[in-house]
């Protein structure tokens, strides 16, 4: 299709803001984003849609718009909903490089421009194939009537012979076609899907091919192609680094090798991945109510309301958070950290996601499994409220919930591979309580197994709160005497230094446990060069005869400092 099209079609709400003299380009694709060199995604001849939260200051419009012109784009289109009108430095910018500018109003979403060029360019391009995209079109947009990305893979099968499945990034199916004959066994849906987060981390452009199969067994091997399925640009706030969406973006699984298909039926796949987002930005517009009430319920936690009043917040809250079932006898709390080595990628967000996908209950029953997750984020750490609607007896020797051993067993191999070498996913689980009141104490106790957590090896680790029996949940009970004597032999050495030199080695102490040993996270956080910082900690291992890289000395400091 040629850009003089989009102009024609009303509905899309653009408005040209430069480059006339080209509106005859033609457009072979569509991409939605807000990364700030977008390049190892480009193929030539795309629409761009950006929301604009790349653009920090008019400085940085000429270098993104220099990539894109040598990527071979017909032309960008800038939604006016972030800043409210497009910034004259990109209008000068693409006038400059003769790139064609739109603006797209701020009452159209990215998602039906998406779906407009995506049905146009494969009707063009793909002959009788684009049928089936519209049918696909037709079915994902008629809500749950249509049957969602089933149909769609079901079409595929049948249309197409192509065997399909949607997958979540730690490989939890969420939709396979009912054609495409039994389905995989669950360790070959983790192995795809740690295939493809490796694959993504490398920076790699999909598909990616994956042989699997039984090497002394060459005729059971099968090859799978993996298509990214990204946001379909509904939200304004794309993501700038993969390292914000790569533990939360599904993935197309197909039973095929895509490089030896034909170009058409490679753009028809890509928008198929790009009608599955449709469906994926509906589910994760679903949490957003949920999202808010857990917060809600997290604040009135942390800053110790009475806990009527946070039992009435989740009485108000259970027809939400709790649909079919009305009330929860029992909750427990699952506390998650993702931090990554450079610092630079905000963490809540992505370990909210995470907790989103991995706290789902594979038995669960009902159109979205996870419509009984509710996970709040505050700073660097996710909170979820997991709701225990039946206990098992504690008279038939079982453990009630969540077991933080189990939590992450399947799910730690696509999980390494999406954390790569600069990631680290650590989580606490609390014991089950039965009423608000037990509330805050089982955030606490989350937090503290997370802590354990950290102090382990691995880039993934999780303890629950039967780890905490020896030390954290007996703490009240040690006489005050005890504790006293303790702390001052910990931690006065470090106080009677603190005071003579002004070397700050108490709060040094208390960064370095937060970051869970990290040199490079403490230093930042505490704005000191690494250097500076190893010479305080060696210091303090000086004055007290520990060694901060043990885990025994480790957690003597903090629960020192926890009793102080």
């Amino acid at each position: 299709m040629r850009l003089r099209a989009l102009l024609d079609t009303d509905a899309l709400g653009l408005r040209l803001l430069g480059g006339e003299d080209e509106l005859d380009r033609a457009v072979r694709g569509v991409m939605t984003t807000d990364l700030r060199d977008p390049s190892r995604y480009l193929s030539g001849g795309e629409l761009v849609l950006t929301g604009l939260a790349w653009r920090r200051n008019a400085a940085d419009s000429e270098p993104f718009v220099r990539i894109l012109v040598q990527a071979g784009v017909a032309a960008l289109a800038a939604g006016e909903a972030e800043l409210g009108d497009v910034p004259d430095d990109l209008v000068l910018a693409c006038a400059r490089h003769r790139l064609p500018l739109f603006a797209v109003h701020e009452s159209v979403a990215f998602a039906t421009i998406t779906e407009h060029v995506v049905r146009q360019v494969s009707g063009e391009r793909a002959g009788d194939l684009a049928a089936v995209v519209d049918r696909h079109r037709r079915l994902m947009t008629s809500g749950p009537a249509g049957g969602g990305p089933d149909v769609v893979l079901d079409l595929l099968g049948s249309d197409l012979d192509l065997r399909a499945w949607v997958l979540s990034p730690t490989g939890r199916l969420i939709a396979g076609s009912k054609v495409a004959g039994p389905a995989l066994p669950p360790e070959t849906y983790a192995r795809l899907a740690a295939e493809h987060l490796s694959a993504v981390r490398t920076g790699r452009r999909g598909p990616h091919r994956v042989p699997l199969g039984s090497a002394p067994a060459p005729a059971t091997m099968s090859t799978y192609s993996l298509f990214p399925i990204r946001s379909s640009g509904r939200s304004p706030h794309a993501a700038r680094d993969v390292r914000e969406t790569v533990l939360s973006d599904w993935l197309l699984a197909v039973e095929a090798d895509a490089g030896d298909w034909p170009e058409e039926r490679l753009d028809l796949l890509q928008g198929v991945t790009q009608l599955i987002a449709v469906e994926r930005d509906r589910r994760d517009a679903s949490r957003t109510v949920r999202r808010r009430l857990a917060q809600e319920v997290l604040e009135l936690v942390q800053t110790g309301a009475a806990p009527a009043e946070i039992a009435a917040r989740l009485r108000v809250a259970a027809p939400v958070l709790l649909p079919g079932l009305g009330t929860a006898p029992h909750w427990q709390v699952v506390v998650a950290r993702v931090e990554w080595d450079e610092g630079d990628v905000e963490g809540g967000p992505v370990a909210q996601s995470l907790l989103e996908e991995i706290l789902v209950d594979p038995l669960a029953t009902g159109p979205e499994p996870s419509d009984r997750i509710a996970v709040a984020h505050t700073g660097e750490e996710a909170v979820a409220l997991v709701p225990l609607p039946a206990v098992p007896s504690e008279h038939d020797g079982s453990e009630p919930g969540i077991l933080a051993d189990e939590l992450l067993e399947t799910v730690r191999d696509p999980l390494s591979a999406g954390l790569g070498e600069d990631g680290r996913v650590t989580l606490g689980v609390s014991a089950a309580v039965h009423s608000a009141e037990g509330l805050r104490g089982a955030l606490e106790e989350a937090r503290h197994a997370r802590r354990v957590a950290a102090a382990r090896p691995g880039r993934v680790c999780a303890a629950g709160h039967q780890e905490l029996a020896s030390h954290v949940l007996l703490l009240p009970f040690v006489p005050d005497d005890v504790r006293r004597a303790f702390t001052a032999r910990l931690l006065d050495p470090l106080r009677d230094y603190d005071r003579r030199h002004r070397a700050e080695l108490i709060p040094t102490l208390e960064a370095f446990l937060d970051c869970d040993g990290s040199w490079t996270r403490c230093a930042t956080r505490l704005h000191l060069h690494v250097n500076t910082l190893r010479y305080r900690v060696g210091r303090i291992e000086q004055l007290t005869g520990r060694d901060l890289s043990r885990l025994e000395d480790k957690l003597d400091f903090f629960l020192a400092l926890r009793m102080s």
